[in-house]
């Protein structure tokens, strides 16, 4: 039996830490002949270390205690700037009748439902125009020049079109839903490695079941992150909503406290409409954590 041996090269000897291959004029020989590389330190290639969540409640805080500086200074008059205070009692009286809970929960309701219709329309349309040339070529210059239409601008149509009620709240909200998540989908979608597209039609993948299985996974975090742009466009675009003949909804409290000239309660309307924002997109990110696990 031949005991001849394939020679190594040099940066085949060297990544498997072999002696025997030392060229003392290589940068790279002094290095060979001493053993095994150390492997890199932790985290060198990875993601940073993640501080603690509670470090983003430091800049509110601080926003907040400028907030009652200025207010208790008495340089700025209540009808423009009311206090902290003023706020919070504010909100307990449309508590106890009733009307913030009322508020709060249409408004989310609306939110999520056009989300949810915009957002899985842009995933349809947005896997159509990003798979098929023929689709980008007849849809995506429309729908890019429709993107740029502001949401006011779709308020009156939607007037002449659909009617009063809850159904042009709810398209104009999936319309602000709709764009994000369709051109993250379609530009995610062309740039998915060929290889792997391959690698899913060897095993009989085709269709639906390459881009559910193979596609789609592989473009989770750009779609994901179309997702939470997708969700804070909603909640932009649920004021707009709300103009429409609305008497109820946070939309509907911000305007006619600005009618009122109730400051108090424009305050109020913000900082909910914030925190709603920031809770609806904790819940995003939750999933995104799951779907990364789960495909990525």
């Amino acid at each position: 039996m031949s005991t001849d041996a394939v020679p190594l090269s040099g940066r085949s000897a060297e990544a498997q830490g072999l002696g025997g291959v030392h060229d003392p004029s290589s940068p790279r020989g002094s290095r060979a002949g001493r053993g095994p590389r150390r492997p890199p330190a932790a985290g060198a290639a990875g993601a940073r270390k993640r501080l603690s969540p509670w470090w983003g409640a430091l800049l509110p805080l601080v926003l907040l205690g400028a907030w009652q500086l200025a207010t208790s200074t008495g340089n700025y008059p209540a009808s423009q700037l009311p206090s902290p205070a003023a706020v919070v009692r504010a909100a307990g009286d449309l508590w106890e009748r009733g009307l913030l809970q009322q508020h709060i929960a249409i408004s989310a309701q609306r939110v999520f439902v056009g989300f949810a219709l915009g957002a899985a329309t842009g995933l349809v349309v947005g896997s159509l125009v990003g798979l098929s040339r023929w689709a980008d070529a007849l849809l995506g210059s429309t729908i890019g020049a429709l993107r740029a239409v502001p949401s006011l601008a779709w308020v009156p149509l939607l007037l002449l079109w659909i009617g009063l009620g809850e159904p042009p709240k709810l398209t104009l909200v999936a319309i602000g839903a709709f764009f994000p998540v369709f051109t993250t989908t379609a530009s995610a979608l062309r740039h998915v490695d060929a290889g792997l597209v391959e690698a899913g039609r060897a095993y009989g993948l085709r269709g639906i079941s390459l881009l559910t299985q193979v596609q789609l996974p592989a473009a989770v975090p750009a779609v994901i992150a179309g997702l939470r742009l997708a969700l804070a466009q909603s909640w932009l675009f649920l004021v707009a909503a709300e103009l429409l003949a609305s008497s109820i909804g946070l939309g509907y409290l911000l305007t006619e406290s600005v009618n009122n000239g109730r400051t108090d309660r424009i305050f109020l309307a913000i900082i909910t409409l914030a925190v709603l924002g920031k809770l609806s997109d904790a819940v995003v990110g939750l999933f995104e954590r799951w779907a990364l696990r789960r495909w990525a």
